[in-house]
């Protein structure tokens, strides 16, 4: 398995780690705050397919080929890497979360959808890190195999 780069994710987990902290700083009637709350919820967004993407290649070498891994769905995907102990079994719950909650949001684009988002993001930082981690940590185990 060749590495999988996760630099473009680890920028992705900064830039909202930057928004929230802004978006906390920032008095709400202030139009930095819908300008902050936008890059959050937008990042959000680009994470969650970020870590997706990048679990199905962790996924590739456990399947008879690329394209039985790459027809999973997301909440599959997830599954696919807590029955390998890529991830945990909380980790793959909470990101089942994320995923509905912005499935069910997907159409509301206004104040309440960015604030249903905006509760979640503490933890989605700490757990996008751990995917990170957890894809750092297959990268080894690969190199060391190989």
């Amino acid at each position: 398995m060749n590495s999988i780069d996760t630099a473009f994710l680890e920028r992705c987990i900064q830039t909202l780690q930057k928004a929230y902290m802004l978006l906390q700083n920032t008095d709400p009637q202030n139009i930095d705050y819908d300008m902050y709350r936008s890059a959050c919820v937008k990042e959000f967004e680009i994470i969650l397919e970020q870590c997706v993407k990048l679990l199905r290649k962790v996924l590739k070498p456990y399947f008879h080929s690329s394209k039985s891994v790459d027809q999973l769905f997301y909440k599959e995907v997830f599954k696919q890497c807590v029955l390998r102990s890529i991830i945990s079994v909380e980790l793959y719950e909470r990101f089942l979360e994320y995923r509905d909650n912005r499935n069910s949001t997907a159409h509301d684009y206004g104040v309440h959808f960015a604030q249903e988002t905006l509760l979640l993001l503490p933890q989605f930082i700490k757990d996008s890190t751990l995917i990170v981690a957890s894809i750092k940590q297959q990268n080894n185990d690969h190199q060391r195999e190989g």
